[in-house]
């Protein structure tokens, strides 16, 4: 469904109470424990989306028995540590980045050989920044000049390691610590800016004795995962889209319920609070050791702001919304800080400044940000390559333009965000497929 598109118009105020779906991060992660775990786990909450379809059908093809019975529910009966066995097949993560990178290291560490796949895209992302510690932790791979299919070779003794990253990402810590599971001694992940803690508060959830804080991890191999009740969280990232759209379509006031609101996941929220957003948070409380709360938003005026990369790592999926709420803001913004925008499902900055320049808008893009003149938004024309999360955001843009936006390749919003248009357009979107 390549030639899926879609087309954006300008709307009134969006108004409503909305439940956006379970978290991506949290919903991997959750599969994997509870197939690592002994016992059998219940997940409620879960994503029924795409990547994470594709998660469960790698762990069943692993041994892994994964009832579904409602949606948003699955009951996942444990194997054990060391219970996995050959898929005898290749393992397609579709297109999951996430999913593929921590199923690279919780296949190191197994005594069979494994070939992770995936879709056009998945297979253009590089791996090295996985393959290289963990090659380092005693792990063998070959891979196609460091990008999918990844062969993973079992069967060798994992060590662990002291290791600094030298670029903070969530997906390469969670990795080591999957392979650290398996690994003889202590594995310790420190890195440059604390990034996402997932992993770290699921492996606590699930028993495993691990030492967290900001910008460090650590633990040692040779324990068990219990079974646990999982729920999962309302999507911070999803949620992200809709936080921009009532922000900047002028009446709108939108809550969005029992959403996750993880530290190292919300630089969005206090971006946008610089740019005058008008959010509050409410009926806050914690579901299986992360902190939710309902969000309202209400429409304010913005203003550009020079952003601190601080938050950058924080809220790197939700640079896309930024750009279009810096679009329409008053005067610019200033984003540095950002190069791992370019190595997601696409490049995402080239993307976005590209897509913006299309209509009216005036982006000087760098190797490591943006500069965005706020203004206005014309109507026009859109690739979103294949990109959901660029997809969405020029749906969002659509809200304020002069006129309807065309947005070409949005299949791939499955992949995180199903039934996005119905729930869009019951608040008040105009977004249609084009013909």
């Amino acid at each position: 469904m390549k030639d899926l598109k879609w087309k954006s118009s300008p709307a009134g105020p969006l108004r409503g109470t909305l439940r956006v779906p379970g978290d991506k991060s949290v919903s991997h992660r959750a599969l994997m424990l509870a197939g690592l775990a002994d016992g059998t786990s219940r997940i409620e909450g879960f994503l029924e989306g795409e990547d994470t379809l594709s998660t469960a059908a790698v762990m069943q093809a692993l041994g892994v028995r994964i009832e579904a019975g409602e949606p948003g529910v699955r009951v996942v009966h444990g194997v054990g540590l060391h219970g996995l066995q050959p898929a005898g097949r290749s393992l397609d993560c579709g297109n999951a980045g996430t999913g593929m990178r921590l199923l690279t290291g919780l296949l190191a560490g197994q005594a069979f050989d494994s070939t992770l796949v995936g879709d056009e895209s998945l297979s253009k992302r590089p791996m090295g920044r996985v393959t290289t510690p963990l090659t380092a932790m005693g792990a063998s791979f070959t891979t196609q000049d460091g990008r999918p299919p990844v062969q993973i070779h079992g069967g060798r003794p994992l060590h662990g390691m002291a290791y600094t990253l030298p670029v903070a990402s969530a997906q390469v810590k969670s990795a080591l610590l999957l392979a650290g599971l398996y690994a003889e001694g202590e594995t310790e992940v420190i890195e440059p800016h604390p990034t996402r803690d997932y992993t770290e508060r699921m492996l606590a959830a699930f028993g495993w004795p691990i030492d967290f804080e900001p910008g460090r991890a650590r633990l040692s191999g040779g324990h068990r995962l219990r079974a646990t009740h999982v729920v999962v969280p309302a999507d911070f990232s999803s949620a992200a889209f809709f936080l921009v759209a009532a922000s900047i379509v002028p009446g709108s006031e939108l809550v969005l319920a029992r959403v996750g609101l993880n530290p190292r996941r919300t630089g969005l929220l206090h971006a946008l609070r610089l740019m005058g957003a008008d959010i509050t948070v409410e009926n806050e409380g914690v579901s299986g050791g992360e902190a939710i709360a309902d969000l309202r938003v209400r429409h304010a005026r913005l203003q550009g702001v020079e952003l601190p990369e601080a938050l950058v790592p924080d809220m790197i999926d939700e640079f896309p919304a930024l750009f279009v709420a810096a679009a329409v803001a008053e005067g610019q913004t200033v984003v540095r800080g950002a190069a791992e925008l370019r190595v997601k499902e696409s490049d995402r900055l080239a993307a976005m400044a590209r897509g913006l320049q299309g209509l009216g808008v005036v982006v000087e893009e760098s190797p490591d940000g943006a500069v965005i003149h706020g203004g206005s938004i014309q109507g026009g024309h859109v690739d979103s390559l294949g990109d959901h999360r660029i997809a969405m955001s020029f749906a969002i843009a659509g809200l304020v333009a002069t006129g309807p936006i065309q947005i070409d390749d949005c299949a791939n919003v499955a992949t995180s965000f199903p039934g996005f248009v119905e729930l869009a357009n019951d608040c008040g979107f105009k977004l249609n497929l084009a013909g």
